[in-house]
Order: structure tokens, then sequence, then C-alpha cells
């Protein structure tokens, strides 16, 4: 099957589906892992026609990037790869901080090839802003990967307009990823603007706000394992969670009148931002990720648009996106 198809960037263009798949659930974060889920789901997906695969080295340690190359071996040709480096971290999950450093750069990236077994990287993201390093020297050394032939298209994640700019300056930025759902909506602001000036796509992540834009969570719901359970998501706590589901339940309403569900109708919200978007929602099932695949499907009018997007005023939702700020760029 063939899906829609969206192009990221402009002055270095890459064609993905217009919808993607993020990996990261696969391995770790949310609940307990399983392996051949996640292959399974990736060849359904592929099978679908959706060809955007998003990993990074620090989900698992190690282990997505693994997962992923087993799932698309035989079938590379198929699929727009994207991973990620900058969060480094041991093998035994240990945290050591963003790495921006160019000789880490170089090294990440090799290593992320092994574990892949690729001989190529489509998409490769600095996945957190080094404010350490000065991003002309993160990015030239992406450059240099691009050259060697290691790597197709640069982006970034999670990085401020001034970053954006300077890094533009030094290669061609195809692709900014960064969360964007009805819950998060503060790149409008700044951050869209810039990005399209710049003739720079947009890869929403969490567009389904981790989870709760699709009504299946509760505040029993969430079980051992599940990092969403923890003082890192604080949206998902005590009377901030309360607050998000009664948000939720006027998308579920809205949902209903229009026969589709909530996830799917905020899916399409986030793909009706612009045919320059290509949203990632990450599952490890199957069924989630056709009832995903299925939003392509849902028309959203001018008027719905609006009465979605009054339904979830920005200031409403509660809590901010991680207990910790200090590695997002700003």
């Amino acid at each position: 099957m063939t899906l829609q198809r969206r192009t990221l960037g402009t002055a270095a263009p890459l064609t993905v589906s217009a919808l993607g798949l993020g990996c990261m659930g696969m391995s770790e974060f949310y609940g307990t892992p399983d392996e051949q889920s996640g292959i399974d789901t990736i060849h359904r997906a592929l099978d679908l026609g959706v060809t955007f695969l998003d990993t990074a080295d620090m989900y698992g340690p190690f282990t997505n990037e693994q997962l992923v190359g087993k799932a698309i071996s035989g079938r590379r040709d198929e699929v727009q790869l994207a991973t990620k480096f900058g969060n480094e971290r041991l093998p035994d999950g240990t945290r050591l901080g963003i790495n921006g450093r160019p000789e880490y750069v170089r090294d990440a990236c090799d290593a992320s090839l092994a574990r892949l077994g690729a001989d190529h990287i489509d998409l490769y993201y600095q996945h957190r802003v080094d404010k350490s390093v000065p991003i002309e020297e993160t990015v030239g050394a992406m450059k240099e990967l691009v050259e060697a032939g290691k790597v197709r298209f640069l982006g970034l994640s999670e990085a401020s307009p001034e970053t954006i700019r300077r890094a533009h300056a030094v290669h061609p930025i195809t692709a900014l990823q960064t969360e964007y759902s009805l819950f998060t909506r503060d790149l409008e602001d700044d951050i869209l603007p810039t990005v399209r000036e710049l003739g720079i796509g947009l890869v929403p992540y969490s567009p389904l706000g981790r989870g709760i834009l699709t009504g299946a969570i509760t505040e029993q719901t969430l079980g051992e394992g599940d990092s969403r359970s923890s003082a890192y998501f604080p949206r998902f706590q005590g009377d901030n969670l309360a607050a998000n589901l009664k948000l939720v339940g006027r998308v579920r309403e809205i949902a209903a009148d229009k026969d589709v569900t909530p996830g799917q109708l905020a899916l399409a919200w986030v793909l009706a931002q612009g045919d320059d978007v290509a949203p990632i929602p990450g599952t490890k099932r199957v069924r989630y990720l056709e009832e995903n695949v299925a939003a392509l499907d849902v028309t959203l009018t001018a008027d719905e648009l609006a009465e979605l997007t009054a339904a979830v005023p920005r200031e409403a939702v509660a809590g901010a996106r991680y207990g910790d700020m200090s590695s997002i760029d700003a």
C-alpha cells in the first residue's frame, strides 16, 4: 500500500509518509518492552505504507535501534529511517548528559549505523542541543557525515529559533522534531514561524499527548515501568491529570459526534496544521497503529478545527510537559 506523502524541507527535501511511526516505546519508558510485538508493528506499518520510522540511540539504551534494524532487514529501501544522537547514556541506562561535541557526533553515527545494520541514515537529528558546544561545531560535524554518505539529511530536536537559524546557516536543516499536539502548542508562537520561513519541515512527536488524547488513560491505567506515572511528567500527576482528563472528555465528545476515536481526531488536528507536518505517533501494538493510520482519512472542516482548538485552550492544560525543562533549548 501507499499512503499520502509529505515533503520535509525545501533546501534539502525529504519525502516521507504523511504519518510516521515512533518506535521508542517498543524498548523503554512506556511499560514492559516487547521486541516481537515491536517488530510485528513495524512490519505492519510498512505493509500499510507507513515508511517514516523514528528511533534514537538512547532508547533502550541502544536496543531500539537494534530492534528497528531487525525489523527492516531486507526492506531497507522502503524506509525513510530517522535516528538521533546527543542524549548520551551507558549500556546500563546511566545518563551522562547531552553531548554535541564533533568527535562524539562521528562516533555516535558509526555506532547507530552498526546497530541498525544500515549503510546510511536518511534523517539524522541532534536529539537535544548541547548548550556547552556552539551549534556550528555540532552541525559542522553532521555536515561531514552527509559529505561522507553516511547521512542524507539533517534534523534538530527541541531547538530554539536562534539555534535553528544558526544551524541552518551551516547546512540546510530538513526537519525539526519537537512536541506538538492539542496539549502542546507553545511552538506556534516563534518556532513554527521560524521553520516555515526557513523552509524546514516539522515532525511532531507525542502528537497524542503521550497517549492521553486517545482517551484510554485514567488515574488507574498507568502501570509499573510506565514513566508517565513519575514526576518527570507533571501532566499525569494528581490534580493536573484530573484537569487534563476533563479536557480529554471534550475531545471524546467531539470525536463521538464525528464517529471517530479521540486519538484519530487528535491526529487529524495535527495533520491539518500543514503539508509540511509529518507526525510520528508511537505505539508497540498493531491495533493502535492501524487506528492511527485511519486518522489520515479523517477530514476536518475549518469549523471543526476551530471547535477542537477551542475545546482544548492552551492555557487550560495543567502541568509542564517535563518536570525538568532544562534540557530544552530556549
